[in-house]
């Protein structure tokens, strides 16, 4: 197969448009479980009757795996947010609605949060030892949920077409506490948008009947967790986020 119409890329990944499909093929020297994962995780994801991408194969394209679903067409919530920007109090709230309603799934096979969670803290060299046996220690007393939690929710994982909404990129879903995935949603828009984080925590908490010190409570083990990404331009304000814990 020869591929040609490329939409997007990634560190790890390159994607691909043919006919109705999109085709996520995985860059060389990605090993197969990072492919057969995904799919697995995004099939289970599948299977709680949210409107998300179908996926139809995992196939091998010369020596790189690949996996196809349907290509979603349409806009952003991000892309209809900088278009319309008088409305954005009301996508903000959409945005929310959308998040509650991915809570509200139970996906028992996916792997947990808190084990996820673990393992990115444990592998990090930037935080000292006795801060990182904190957040650990917190995490470990965080209540254990088994909520779908996204992992990488924000407005430009969410499609609007004239078939309704979808949601996208699920290979972080996790099944684990809902606080931990809106403390890391609150903390990638307050990267771009500070006054737009600030509103979307008070709906979800509002909406939810949850306490905000209670989300805020997250915030430097989740911040911890986003670290390993190793993205320069975040590490600033996670880092402010982790040392809370030195002083609260």
């Amino acid at each position: 197969m020869e591929l040609k119409n490329l939409i997007a890329t990634s560190a790890t990944v390159d994607v691909y448009k043919e006919g109705n499909m999109a085709i996520k093929v995985f860059k060389e020297g990605c090993p197969k479980t990072m492919a057969l994962y995904e799919a697995l995780t995004h099939s289970r994801v599948e299977a709680t009757g949210l409107r998300v991408p179908v996926i139809h194969e995992v196939s091998v394209i010369g020596n790189r795996w690949a996996i196809h679903m349907d290509c979603i067409e349409g806009k952003t919530l991000a892309q209809v947010m900088k278009d319309d920007p008088a409305n954005k109090d009301k996508y903000i709230s959409d945005m929310v609605d959308i998040q509650i309603e991915i809570h509200s799934k139970q996906a028992p096979k996916l792997s947990k949060l808190k084990d996820k969670m673990t393992r990115q803290i444990n592998s990090l060299d930037c935080i000292d030892d006795a801060t990182k046996y904190e957040l650990l220690t917190r995490l470990d007393s965080r209540p254990k949920h088994t909520k779908l939690c996204h992992g990488n929710f924000t407005p430009e994982n969410i499609i609007l077409n004239e078939n309704g909404t979808y949601i996208v990129d699920w290979v972080a879903a996790r099944q684990g506490n809902a606080s931990a995935d809106v403390g890391r949603t609150y903390l990638l828009l307050s990267l771009h948008d500070p006054d737009m984080a600030e509103k979307y925590l008070h709906l979800f908490c509002e909406r939810t009947n949850t306490s905000k010190k209670y989300v805020q409570e997250w915030l430097p083990i989740v911040a911890a967790a986003q670290l390993t990404e190793n993205k320069p331009e975040e590490r600033d304000l996670l880092m402010k986020w982790v040392n809370v814990v030195a002083y609260e």
